[in-house]
């Protein structure tokens, strides 16, 4: 099914939301969490992301991002996720994932088994900056609002502290005020 978000300013940031098929909640452990966190740094490095605020919770992940090619990199970044995803659930024997994640493969998605994501990331431009206040707040409180930590700063993964000015999980590319 294709997202009626589109893309349509370069390096403008966005906001995007990256969800795993039914809401199952696969980020629960460490080694999940560093998939993506490590998944992210490449992009980062390697691939031209801006990563301005994110936040990572069980089943999905919320971002502001900017690329000159953004759709590309996020698709990039989920094929890389959920091959690595897939990996490390058959090392550790959860067949009833696997079982969830061909269950939820779409009949069109004819050169695959599985589906870890759902389809789209439905980018949503940025259009001033209190919209982007609105959505960095947004992320950063998100794992308040579902009662996880009583600060967002005190989120291991989120960049609630680097606008802090405190060492953060990931290296991001702060927005100044």
């Amino acid at each position: 099914m294709r997202s009626r978000y589109k893309i349509f300013e370069l390096y403008s940031p966005y906001f995007i939301t990256c969800t795993i098929v039914s809401w199952l909640p696969v980020f629960t452990r460490k080694k999940y969490l560093d998939i993506i966190t490590s998944s992210l740094t490449f992009c980062q490095q390697r691939k031209g992301l801006l990563l301005h605020a994110y936040v990572i919770l069980d089943n999905h992940l919320h971002l502001v991002v900017s690329s000159d090619s953004l759709s590309q990199v996020i698709r990039d970044f989920k094929r890389h996720t959920a091959r690595e995803i897939l990996i490390t659930v058959r090392e550790e024997n959860k067949t009833w994932l696997l079982k969830q994640f061909e269950y939820n493969k779409p009949g069109h998605k004819n050169l695959s088994q599985y589906q870890v994501w759902q389809e789209g990331f439905h980018p949503q431009g940025i259009t001033s900056e209190e919209i982007l206040w609105q959505k960095v707040d947004y992320i950063h409180y998100n794992p308040v609002k579902l009662g996880l930590v009583e600060r967002p700063q005190d989120w291991r993964y989120s960049s609630a502290r680097n606008y802090l000015g405190e060492q953060g999980g990931l290296e991001i590319d702060l927005i100044e005020p």
